[in-house]
């Protein structure tokens, strides 16, 4: 008999079914209804041999040891660094908005005497949230917090999230810092790169063991059989059928689209803060230095998800939702054999390394209760 039943084939649902299959040397049957394993992490060579990421732009990073080791048993990484160039006044420069920004958007002189001033108020290598940084007295900083405000983060923000920044919680402005730095990469993490072989291999890698079974295009609610425990890394809300009503998400569109040339832009990622309808355009063949005469790219169009329609990718994080979300949560606890884990599972913003922090730290509960 399988013991073990693991909705969804991500990161989250692979890592746990890994652990329980291989440390406790259990049965276990992961199930997806997607038509492939790995979840949104999904990426797969092209006819032009790009390998593309279905949906959007995916980095590994991050500074967890553990997790990192973790990783490494099933995939090797490239150095990839990642950077984003965003489109301001019609430049082109570096987010998050920094000290070399300042050069690339303002006259020399005032580059300078801002510089000097960010360096005196800030530590250096200090990342400021960017309403943080709003509270400003001096007026030179004034002018530079609203311009960076204004250029980067207020119509981007409203486009991703569909409503105005100030409705918007405060764990995801603070993605969006001031950084007092020359450092021009998105993420500080130790550990950073793209799997050599792409996600879809890592997952895959994960899943061939022994004691593991997939079924795809499979829904949990057509399951007839028992199990002893389930992991749930769908949505908590739609397993209980929406009883206390939808959690609300955000949902993204990718546009390709194919060109007959060798590059579209010179970085993986483009935004377009004040620009255009889409929040950002991805190329892929930057991340694995991919060889073709064609490119692809994605056109990122934020949406709010609708059930049926399109993809839940990012869960809002507002008092309102957390509580409803905890009524969820309130009612999975009063089942014993029910864990729910991931974005959806545990309704949070989770990066790829927390997804795989989180289910290795369900998977000791699970051990303990286990001996």
């Amino acid at each position: 008999m399988v013991k073990n039943l693991v909705v969804g084939a991500g990161f989250s649902g692979a890592t746990i079914a890994y652990l329980i299959a291989s440390k406790l040397n259990e049965k276990v049957l992961v199930i997806d209804k997607k038509d492939h394993i790995a979840g949104n992490c999904y990426d797969y060579h092209d006819k032009n041999n790009i390998m593309i990421h279905k949906y959007g732009s995916h980095i590994f990073h991050t500074s967890n040891e553990k997790v990192w080791e973790f990783l490494k048993q099933f995939t090797d990484f490239n150095q990839y660094m990642h950077k984003v160039i965003a489109v301001i006044d019609g430049i082109e420069t570096t987010i998050p908005f920094n000290i070399n920004t300042l050069y690339d958007v303002f006259p020399n002189s005032l580059a300078q005497r801002l510089e000097t001033k960010l360096l005196k108020q800030f530590e250096f290598n200090k990342k400021v949230p960017i309403l943080e940084f709003k509270k400003q007295d001096d007026e030179d900083l004034k002018f530079l917090a609203d311009y960076v405000y204004e250029k980067v983060f207020l119509h981007y923000t409203t486009k991703q999230w569909g409503v105005s920044p100030t409705d918007v919680d405060g764990a995801v402005t603070a993605r969006v810092p001031v950084y007092i730095s020359k450092d021009n990469r998105y993420f500080q993490d130790k550990y950073q790169g793209i799997p050599l072989n792409g996600y879809t291999q890592v997952i895959k890698n994960m899943l061939n063991h022994p004691n593991i079974e997939v079924k795809l295009n499979t829904d949990y609610k057509d399951l007839t059989e028992n199990y002893e425990r389930v992991f749930y890394t769908g949505a908590i809300d739609e397993y209980y059928n929406f009883e206390f009503g939808e959690l609300p998400y955000r949902s993204v569109n990718f546009k390709f689209e194919e060109y007959d040339r060798e590059f579209y832009q010179q970085n993986t990622v483009v935004n377009y803060p004040c620009n255009y309808d889409f929040t950002r355009i991805h190329e892929y063949k930057h991340y694995l230095n991919d060889k073709s005469d064609k490119t692809v790219i994605a056109k990122e169009y934020s949406e709010f998800f609708e059930v049926g329609k399109n993809e839940r990718y990012y869960p809002i994080p507002k008092d309102e939702n957390i509580e409803l979300y905890n009524k969820y949560l309130n009612k999975a606890k009063e089942e014993k054999n029910i864990y729910f884990l991931g974005r959806l599972g545990d309704y949070k913003y989770y990066d790829m390394d927390k997804a795989i922090a989180r289910a290795i730290e369900l998977f000791e509960e699970v051990k303990q209760n286990n001996g």
